[in-house]
């Protein structure tokens, strides 16, 4: 990932990022009690705006906090942002936390003012033959809590699962629980078996991922049969094509899972069609106003 703009957002204002300073003892950074988004901008404009900022609202009910901003008030922060990245393709990250209290308590929850962070930074470059040769994979045990549907900053376990891809030089750890595929380490997981794409269906153990989403309504287009059903072990292992999609990664193509070529160790057709779906989509909205 390259480096954020310069300019981010902190608690009402817009400041350089190096001077962006929170308390040592906000919530956010002693307990990880916060949720964040991550969104796509295509020329400029966000892609699936309401989407994401529905998630965010999600997570933190779920954590028991109230979004602190309006829909409004989240699309000014976003297009000074953006304009501030000067535009074009980027992407946003954005988070709340509990804030800062003057104490270290796990409970009761404290009612004080939230820490609201947000930045922009270029759009990332996929590595160098992802899509015309596919990405190589791993396999682990999905260590995560028990709470994945919701978008929390608490991410320790997805980072070490993360850097045993990054160890057996692969791009992402793909996670089975109990016998049953779940999520990547910050990425969904698609599978093609008999000609049908397959998505785990969204649980507990499971973040109801936008970008999912967007690969689903996307397969209807391009006449690729799917639906969200449970994956086992062996299917997963014998599939026809893997896919992982995440916000910044858009969708790929898994060709080697465990040292192992997946169907005949190439992208397959129907990665394609969704693929070449995905960039028409994309052209399309960016004539459209947000």
């Amino acid at each position: 990932m390259a480096e954020p703009f310069p300019t981010c957002y902190l608690n009402g204002a817009f400041l350089p990022l190096e001077q962006a300073r929170i308390s040592p003892l906000d919530r956010g950074f002693l307990f990880g009690d916060g949720a964040y988004e991550v969104m796509p901008v295509y020329g400029g404009r966000p892609f699936r705006l309401e989407a994401h900022c529905a998630r965010l609202a999600r997570s933190l009910t779920e954590l028991r906090m109230c979004d602190p901003l309006s829909r409004e008030q989240w699309r000014s922060v976003f297009a000074r942002l953006i304009e501030a990245g000067g535009g074009g393709d980027q992407y946003l990250y954005w988070q709340v936390t509990r804030g800062a209290e003057r104490g270290r308590n796990h409970a009761p929850l404290p009612d004080v003012p939230r820490t609201v962070f947000a930045f922009g930074a270029p759009w990332p470059t996929p590595p160098a033959g992802a899509l015309e040769r596919g990405v190589a994979c791993i396999t682990a045990e999905d260590t995560r809590w028990a709470r994945c549907d919701i978008k929390s900053t608490a991410l320790l376990a997805n980072v070490l699962l993360r850097q045993l891809a990054i160890d057996d030089s692969a791009a992402e750890t793909i996670l089975l629980r109990e016998g049953r595929l779940t999520d990547a380490s910050a990425s969904a997981v698609h599978v093609v078996i008999d000609g049908e794409l397959r998505t785990p269906p969204n649980s507990r153990e499971i973040l109801p991922s936008t970008t999912r989403t967007v690969i689903e309504e996307l397969a209807s287009r391009a006449a690729v049969p799917w639906r969200a059903a449970p994956v086992h072990e062996a299917e997963l292992r014998a599939a026809e094509e893997i896919w992982i999609s995440a916000a910044t990664r858009e969708v790929q193509p898994v060709t080697q899972l465990d040292g192992r070529a997946v169907g005949n160790g190439r992208p397959g057709p129907l990665w394609q069609r969704v693929h070449a779906a995905f960039q028409h989509w994309k052209r399309e909205l960016q004539e459209q106003p947000w």
